[in-house]
């Protein structure tokens, strides 16, 4: 039947667009986190190293703002995302970090949050100058995907920061997850490190450079 999530035709469906995005790896290394074996190869990456274009939000509204989000804004989008419960947002807001979010109507398509200051990521710190930042959980609501909001939005978010002083913007790009990784090449992002994390048991943690580049 169509629609029916249980039919083999749902399910092959499933699968191909998780190949076809190159999720699978990063599926099976999500999996095995779960039971404790955490091998996570991850890029750090520069974005914005070249001049870029004004990304075009896809389709025909185009009844979109970008605003500076708040307590109110981070607890609809607690309320509302499935399993993000394990991250402390309003902590991230309470520490100095920017929520940057898109609206469509009043509505919240996009957010993400930047950070100013040294930080720790998997037991490895990452110390940013005054005019770095690092740009993370940047998450579009199933409804808003596939009209280019990510781009759009990281695009002028680069733009308030720069009225800051800020004009070196940096992320991180787990290894196995394509999608993050084909996004950031529209904005002409470039790898400056390959890391391996390695977390066993939710005990010890490992941390190697497996590349640097140029």
């Amino acid at each position: 039947m169509e629609g029916d999530k249980n039919g083999l035709s749902y399910r092959v469906k499933w699968l191909s667009n998780i190949i076809k995005h190159g999720l699978f790896l990063h599926g099976v290394r999500n999996n095995l986190a779960k039971i404790g074996l955490d091998f996570m190869p991850y890029y750090w990456v520069q974005e914005a190293t070249s001049f870029i274009e004004s990304p075009e939000i896809r389709g025909e509204d185009k009844d979109f703002e970008i605003s500076i989000f708040g307590e109110e804004e981070i607890n609809y989008v607690k309320s509302s995302i499935i399993g993000i419960g394990e991250k402390d947002l309003l902590a991230d807001l309470k520490n100095g970090e920017i929520c940057v979010g898109l609206k469509n109507k009043g509505t919240i398509a996009a957010y993400m949050f930047i950070k100013q200051k040294p930080f720790i990521f998997r037991k490895h710190k990452f110390n940013l100058k005054p005019t770095e930042s690092y740009l993370h959980s940047m998450y579009t609501f199933e409804a808003y995907r596939g009209k280019s909001i990510a781009p759009y939005l990281r695009y002028h978010s680069y733009k308030l920061l720069e009225k800051e002083g800020v004009t070196s913007y940096f992320s991180v790009s787990e290894y196995f997850n394509k999608s993050t990784i084909k996004f950031k090449k529209k904005l002409n992002s470039k790898p400056v490190k390959l890391y391996l994390s390695v977390l066993l048991f939710k005990s010890w943690t490992l941390n190697f450079t497996l590349k640097k580049y140029n």
